[in-house]
């Protein structure tokens, strides 16, 4: 990457052209512009040169499954990975993130989903990440996956987990990149609406949807990841500094 890139890239993986988090948009600073591509239709950017950073966005979908857009999204994942530039993955977004940069192998299916407003233990490593520094010991997020992302490969650093998941948040040992299993960019204003839409599918996993609407809430510790992923790759940095501390338990 060179020069100051003020574009984030995100990479749509949803069934809806329009899937952009309001709260993505919310955190753009300093006159950066967000490119959206749906993924999802085969849509991929011409050129992947000169963006900032990108956010790569969940799915229905497995990373393992054998589709067109799929397998090209692993070679764009590779692609801005040679040049350093920052990815954060969300839920489909990180499985797909440890798919391309650390193997096939590293997403499997579960016994069982996870689904609900959990609990995360954030690890030691946590502290010193650009991205997750400002975390507490524990945060809070909804959290909802069938498939999950291994724990124990040499180039990743897992940042934190649940009783139910080994690995909740990760990083690349290598390439600034970040993986998040949980939804922290669902607004509490927006999540009735978006736990109401996706009712069938929520409750096919046995989630009670009404139970969720009313325990909703704005997880805002959990979303400094996004503004903090926001910050460092607008910065121009290529390597993970060491962050300022953790917030206040």
């Amino acid at each position: 990457m060179t020069g100051r890139a003020r574009r984030i890239l995100f990479l749509n993986n949803t069934a809806n052209r329009a899937a952009i988090p309001p709260l993505l948009e919310r955190e753009l600073t300093g006159g950066a512009e967000l490119e959206s591509c749906w993924a999802a239709q085969g849509q991929f950017p011409d050129d992947i040169e000169g963006y900032a950073g990108a956010v790569i966005s969940g799915s229905p979908h497995s990373a393992y499954d054998r589709i067109d857009w799929i397998e090209r999204e692993h070679e764009v994942i590779r692609e801005l990975a040679d040049r350093q530039v920052p990815m954060l993955g969300i839920c489909f977004g990180s499985q797909i993130l440890a798919s391309a940069l650390l193997g096939r192998d590293q997403v499997y299916r579960r016994s069982d989903c996870e689904v609900g407003f959990k609990w995360l233990e954030v690890t030691e490593q946590a502290a010193s990440d650009a991205v997750c520094g400002g975390l507490n010991d524990r945060i809070r997020m909804f959290v909802w996956h069938n498939d999950d992302v291994r724990s124990g490969h040499r180039d990743m650093e897992v940042m934190a987990k649940t009783d139910a998941c080994a690995n909740q948040i990760w990083r690349h040992r290598r390439h600034p990149a970040w993986g998040v299993q949980g939804h922290l960019e669902i607004t509490l204003e927006e999540a009735p609406a978006w736990f109401s839409r996706n009712r069938s599918r929520l409750e096919a996993d046995a989630a009670d949807v009404d139970r969720l609407i009313a325990e909703a809430e704005e997880a805002e510790t959990a979303k400094t990841i996004i503004s903090r992923f926001l910050a460092f790759s607008l910065s121009g940095n290529e390597t993970a500094p060491s962050a300022r501390g953790r917030a206040g338990s």
